[in-house]
């Protein structure tokens, strides 16, 4: 397993419960900005599995807890690890956490607060449904990192060019203009959003549930292209950065005034 060299997971950075409605809730909680090590990714997917997995389920929602919802992968951990095997396990992480959400036989509603960074926007893109707190801001700073990645999802929440502007500049964009988009479902108060996210939620699970299985996979069905064949041929040039030792001069340089 390319996980086994990685410390063990704190046991609530990852949680699963169940609930009795048929809402399957899925919290992170990686202080302090839930940014996740190799094993939080592989125990995202894990848990994703298992709730589409469980026939109770007819429902999930994925949140955080803290100041943001997701600020990437643990690139402190990327840092300290010698050889490429950090960077493995992080893309094949992603790679099984995002596709988890795609293709959980459930809808997965996704609630975000504050920063959704890099990984965060794997997550949120493949989410059937989005809620927003106010403060929420959406971006892809991995060109600041070296790295490249989840453009394909960025691209379900923004139109073509607005991607584009965003992954070369990293800026990043609001919930209010998301929900313009019309990718963010609703935008809320901090305070509201897990309720309002439970409420939508609710709404959907007190539909037949074969139902509500089938369409999830119809929808999958239409997309207009392949999203984890898209992710992985974006890894590749993530690889190709590292392998050149581009990455790591942009990463050690990161933050340092004036670096370029």
């Amino acid at each position: 397993m390319l996980i086994e060299h990685f410390p063990p997971l704190e046991p609530d950075l990852v949680t699963l419960t169940v609930h009795d409605d048929g809402v399957a809730e899925i919290v992170v909680d990686n202080p302090p900005v839930n940014a996740l090590p190799v094993a939080g990714w592989f125990a995202l997917a894990e848990a994703l599995v298992a709730a589409g997995a469980n026939p109770a389920v007819r429902v999930v929602v994925l949140r955080a807890q803290g100041r943001g919802f997701n600020a990437g992968v643990d690139i402190k951990e990327m840092q300290r690890a010698e050889g490429f095997g950090a960077l493995i396990g992080a893309n094949r992480g992603c790679h099984a956490a995002f596709k988890a959400v795609y293709e959980c036989p459930v809808p997965v509603i996704a609630a975000v607060q504050g920063f959704c960074l890099g990984g965060g926007i794997g997550l949120v893109g493949n989410a059937d449904v989005i809620v927003a707190a106010e403060d929420a801001t959406f971006g892809l700073p991995e060109v600041d990192r070296g790295a490249l990645g989840a453009a394909t999802h960025l691209s379900r929440l923004v139109p073509q060019h607005k991607m584009r502007a965003m992954v070369y500049t990293s800026a990043t964009a609001t919930a209010a203009e998301l929900h313009a988009y019309g990718s963010v479902h609703s935008v809320v108060p901090r305070a509201a959003l897990v309720d309002t996210a439970f409420e939508l939620a609710r709404s959907i699970a007190a539909k037949d549930p074969a139902v509500i299985r089938m369409a999830k996979e119809s929808l999958n069905g239409i997309d207009p292209w392949d999203v984890n064949r898209s992710y992985r041929f974006e890894q590749g040039f993530t690889f190709e950065l590292n392998l050149s030792g581009v990455a790591d001069r942009v990463r050690d340089q990161f933050g340092k005034p004036d670096a370029r």
